[in-house]
């Protein structure tokens, strides 16, 4: 049988070492990389194919079957010491065992650079056409990041960039590790809070007053009818200052729609906090559109998954989270989601044990990604040559959060079992005693870490044991 030529790289799983073994490209480098492995035994794989012929592996050397991903993924690549790791990731721990096509754009600071941040916008079209995309941290240039990359300009966040051509809800959710410690001890289950990403304080128009006078709104109807005026305030010699906000009722809905499918996915019931009591109008609206989505098109499937929705103040909400164990969806206004999610990530632990999802209202489309920086000062070391201990498993599980929507929505249930097993192997690695300083000084300052090589290969080492 002639050996059938591949293009792209290829992966055999060497039965005496259990290590998966690339070569590429095609046959060329494979004796090379195969070299002094020939007289072991040989490993049986049920699942192996040989795309190069039945006899052209070596013995002890078996070509691994890949998982088929369905349809394409969209790569958003990034910055900094995050890039390095995505890269690691990537070819380490996805491309051995997943047949996928990735549709890849490279959104380093200085590519969007060049591209006039076009880059930008079309990985996050590309993503509206796929479904699916991964993106690793990048950076939001200030005034020092401006000079020191010599940038056209200061260009805007590329989250909100994407956030606002994809729309949708921010989802962030922790990774629970038993034998990390929580600063509330008892969540042990995660909370799930939902940021409503537009408006309010965010997009609001405020000033300082500057002496005495009134502050009024006026709402001019477009057909022409007339006017509504209110007064804000009346302000004396010292001034102040004053603000008008806004939202509108299309993204209340959409908000909606998102938090009580992301509830669905992850099987939790869910909660929306506001502060109607206060905020009669503008917070009761979001009361109100919440409940009327929810009984239009969600009671059944909530009723029929046994889970449930609520209203909460925003006050007893708090209250309520610090002395439940978690296991829910918490749906928060702009500001309050801006607060809260910190706040739940610091209590679980560390941001890099936090994931961020930003799903869409009709649950078909999803961009996941860590939910931290992309950990400048590491790379610093790094460009010095000395080692770090960088935690990657948030960037991980942004590449398994993305592959699980991607299997769940192509019905490949394969894909999606994969990504839990990613999931589970880096669980178990911390768990065994094997984890990057962030998380090993959480347990004391004599914990023994990985630098962020070791911590990877230990990932690695777990992964090909698993998927043997």
């Amino acid at each position: 049988m002639a050996a059938a030529r591949e293009t792209g790289p290829h992966y055999w799983l060497h039965r005496g070492s259990g290590r998966i073994l690339r070569c590429s490209p095609c046959c060329e480098a494979r004796n090379t990389a195969l070299a002094g492995m020939e007289n072991v035994d040989v490993f049986l794989v049920a699942a192996s194919v040989a795309v190069h012929g039945p006899s052209s592996a070596p013995p002890g050397i078996l070509r691994m079957a890949k998982i088929k991903v369905v349809n394409p993924v969209v790569e958003m690549d990034g910055d900094e010491m995050t890039r390095i790791i995505w890269q690691f990731i990537k070819d380490k721990l996805i491309l051995p065992y997943l047949d996928v096509e990735l549709d890849y754009y490279d959104l380093g600071i200085e590519h969007r650079d060049a591209t006039g941040d076009q880059v930008t916008i079309d990985s996050a079209e590309a993503t509206k056409k796929h479904g699916v995309a991964v993106k690793c941290a990048t950076i939001t240039p200030d005034e020092a990041r401006v000079k020191e990359f010599g940038l056209k300009k200061m260009w805007k966040s590329p989250n909100g960039t994407i956030r606002n051509i994809l729309g949708g809800v921010i989802f962030r959710e922790p990774i629970i590790i038993s034998n990390i410690p929580r600063l509330v001890p008892h969540w042990t289950k995660p909370i799930v809070v939902g940021r409503h990403a537009h408006g309010d304080q965010y997009k609001a128009t405020d000033f300082k007053v500057p002496g005495p006078g009134t502050v009024t709104i006026t709402y001019q109807p477009a057909d022409g009818s007339a006017p509504m005026q209110f007064d804000v305030a009346k302000f004396g010699q010292d001034g102040g200052v004053a603000m008008g906000m806004y939202n509108y009722n299309d993204s209340i809905k959409d908000f909606a729609r998102a938090s009580f499918r992301y509830g669905l996915q992850r099987n939790f019931p869910v909660y929306l906090s506001t502060k109607n009591t206060i905020l009669k109008a503008y917070d009761g609206q979001f009361k109100d559109l919440f409940e009327d989505v929810f009984d239009a098109e969600f009671k059944a499937e909530f009723e029929k998954a046994g889970i449930t929705y609520e209203h909460r103040l925003i006050d007893d909400m708090v209250a309520s989270a610090l002395k439940w164990e978690g296991g829910y969806v918490w749906a928060c206004k702009n500001y309050d989601g801006d607060v809260q999610s910190d706040i739940v990530a610091q209590g679980f632990g560390s941001l890099g044990l936090m994931t961020s999802v930003l799903l869409t209202p009709d649950g078909k489309t999803m961009e996941a990604e860590a939910a931290h920086g992309t950990v400048t000062r590491h790379y610093r070391e790094h460009q010095k040559g000395n080692k770090t201990s960088t935690n990657p498993i948030a960037s991980i599980f942004a590449w398994t959060r993305g592959l699980m929507h991607r299997g769940k929505v192509d019905g490949t249930p394969d894909v999606v079992r994969f990504a839990e097993t990613l999931e589970q192997v880096c669980i178990e690695a911390v768990e065994a005693g094997e984890m990057t300083k962030d998380l090993a000084i959480l347990i004391s300052k004599d914990t023994p870490y990985l630098h962020t090589e070791n911590f990877l290969d230990a990932i690695d080492r777990r992964l090909q044991a698993k998927m043997a």
